[in-house]
């Protein structure tokens, strides 16, 4: 007798819910909007890849476009599925769209979480962002979240007048790591987008992409507490602590701050500028708020602390402008004509591609009477000091070499010549060494 009224019971279930017209209704609906949904992606995706491959230097961007590019039937069929359930809202019984509100909050849980899942790089955290996302989203459909919020809530203590749970906790970390993470987002695309103007130089391209990089994070940080009902003005009490703080442990990191903000400010070096500091020649790749990226020749990438830009000599080779002058030295025997050399060396640098003849003729001068030579300066100007100065060198004395030797000038090495103040001591141990060798 039970077990045919549990029977009856899921067959009286089933008509109610499933086999009832409103559920026949909403079925049909849905899959009108499934088709419609996938009808309007194919015609309008060609349109969009079209316009995403123009995208070129912000890579951000066309993270995003391509991640809802691909899922644009699931974003029409969310429209489409939220306006279907808010006319059988107005003109319905709220029981006559649990079907529609059920795949509503689903798809639209799955199109969410597959667009942050595509667009955070770090698979990891998008594998906790999907776990996270299906678990809220399942409790939400079948009506359970307010159970576990109410049983985060319950998890509190007391600080003094204040109360902090587990809810508020976690609903501050979440909020404010989503809200950080998208103004870091934001920041990115705008910055790429402020690189590529043509009226700002680049230190001030740097800058302004640093300060709406900062800007979003404070306010998207202060949106956050506020949004989870943090009092801001109780921050104040860690005021103290946090000036302790940054005058002991912070104070390199401030330091390094307020010096990229100084080197940003006064334009000393930007992106691109090949600079010497110490023993480190090479050009500056990027500019952080904390370091300076520098590219050697042989590839190796110093990060250089911000303040050692300020405190210590630093030569850049295209402050003001990219040329610069290389001196090379050699010297030639002195049977050598000296002004039939220095032409030679004139015409030998300007044959050197990277030699810049036009901003400024090479210049030859003989610079003294050497001990075996006679010795020349060679100087001449290049305007791409990034790709090396030892190579455009080695390049200058190959020509000179081969100029020379067709020229049939020599190029001497060091002499040294012998006196002997003592020849008939020299001789008398030269004749004795004979008789003994002759000796029996």
């Amino acid at each position: 007798m039970e077990f045919a009224e549990a029977v009856n019971a899921v067959e009286y279930w089933l008509q109610a819910f499933f086999l009832n017209e409103w559920t026949l209704y909403q079925s049909a609906l849905i899959v009108v909007g499934y088709l419609l949904s996938g009808f309007l992606a194919k015609r309008i995706e060609p349109a969009l890849e079209s316009r995403a491959r123009t995208i070129k230097g912000n890579p951000d961007l066309l993270r995003v476009v391509i991640a809802f590019m691909r899922r644009l039937r699931w974003l029409f069929l969310i429209v489409w599925l939220w306006v279907v359930d808010a006319v059988l809202l107005q003109f319905g019984w709220p029981s006559n769209r649990w079907l529609v509100a059920t795949a509503l909050t689903l798809v639209a849980a799955w199109f969410v979480i597959a667009v942050l899942t595509r667009i955070i790089r770090n698979h990891m955290l998008a594998r906790i962002v999907a776990v996270a996302g299906w678990l809220y989203f399942s409790l939400y459909a079948l009506g359970l979240d307010q159970v576990l919020l109410t049983a985060l809530d319950g998890i509190a203590v007391n600080l003094g007048t204040a109360r902090l749970s587990m809810l508020v906790v976690l609903k501050t970390v979440v909020l404010s790591g989503a809200l950080i993470w998208l103004a870091v987002l934001v920041g990115n695309m705008s910055s790429n987008w402020i690189q590529k103007s043509a009226d700002l130089n680049p230190s001030l391209k740097v800058l302004i992409s640093k300060l709406v990089k900062i800007g979003l994070m404070v306010f998207a940080g202060t949106i956050a507490l506020s949004a989870t009902g943090i009092d801001l003005t109780a921050l104040t009490v860690f005021s103290g602590a946090v000036g302790v703080g940054v005058g002991f442990g912070l104070q390199k990191v401030v330091s390094n701050f307020i010096s990229g903000i100084i080197i940003l400010l006064d334009k000393s070096i930007k992106p691109g500028d090949t600079i010497t500091l110490g023993e480190t020649f090479g050009s500056i790749r990027d500019l952080r708020s904390r370091f300076v990226s520098v590219i050697t020749r042989d590839g190796k990438e110093y990060l250089i602390p911000n303040e050692d830009f300020i405190s210590q000599q630093v030569v850049n080779w295209s402050f003001s402008s990219d040329y610069v002058r290389i001196e090379v030295s050699f010297g030639t025997s002195y049977d050598s004509d000296p002004h039939e050399v220095a032409r030679i060396a004139i015409e030998a640098a300007k044959a050197i591609p990277r030699v810049a003849s036009t901003y400024a003729q090479p210049v030859c001068w003989m610079a003294g009477f050497g001990a075996s030579s006679l010795d020349f300066k060679l100087r001449f100007w290049i305007s791409d000091p990034s790709n090396g100065l030892t190579n455009v060198r080695g390049e200058v004395l190959m020509a000179l070499w081969d100029a020379f030797k067709a020229a049939g000038i020599s190029i001497p090495f060091p002499h040294r010549e012998i006196v002997m103040k003592n020849p008939i001591e020299i001789t008398r141990a030269s004749h004795q060494h004979e008789v003994d060798v002759a000796a029996p």
